[in-house]
């Protein structure tokens, strides 16, 4: 069986928010850090600490915020947010721009796949996402296909 979706196109501002808490919450690790620096109030008491480990925090979420932002204004990347068809099979992923220009994805190159906020959401790496909204299923059969797909390739618990 082969799932043919209406075509999609990912917001800009989707893709940061997803992308954007991918990467806090696989580098989870800077927040103790940020609260470890924040303890040094208590060797040396000074409101400087505090507000040097919320600054480094708040630094470093900017950081991925301003890459993710500019990963949407670059020329080389305007291909994620045109207006797409998906064909899916138990081979691959089809990503059609029309009729004759489409990018195959292997099952083999997602790490991992999620359901959020009534959509699929399949991870190819830290900041590169299939985002695929239930909207863009003809049925309920097709979405419930792709969950079998994703569970049966155990891309999804």
């Amino acid at each position: 069986m082969i799932v043919k979706t209406k075509k999609y196109q990912l917001p800009t501002g989707t893709y940061i928010k997803i992308a954007l808490a991918n990467v806090l919450k696989q580098q989870w690790w800077v927040i103790p850090i940020a609260i470890a620096i924040m303890c040094g109030y208590f060797w040396i008491p000074s409101i400087w600490w505090i507000i040097g480990g919320l600054l480094g925090y708040g630094l470093y979420v900017l950081f991925w915020a301003i890459q993710f932002t500019g990963v949407t204004q670059m020329e080389q990347n305007k291909m994620i947010f045109e207006k797409m068809a998906y064909e899916i099979d138990s081979r691959q992923i089809l990503m059609k721009i029309n009729p004759k220009q489409g990018m195959p994805v292997q099952w083999n190159m997602i790490k991992s796949a999620q359901i959020k906020n009534e959509a699929y959401l399949l991870y190819l790496s830290k900041a590169q996402f299939i985002h695929l909204p239930f909207r863009i299923f003809n049925s309920e059969n097709e979405r419930k296909f792709l969950e079998t797909i994703l569970k049966r390739k155990e891309l999804m618990k």
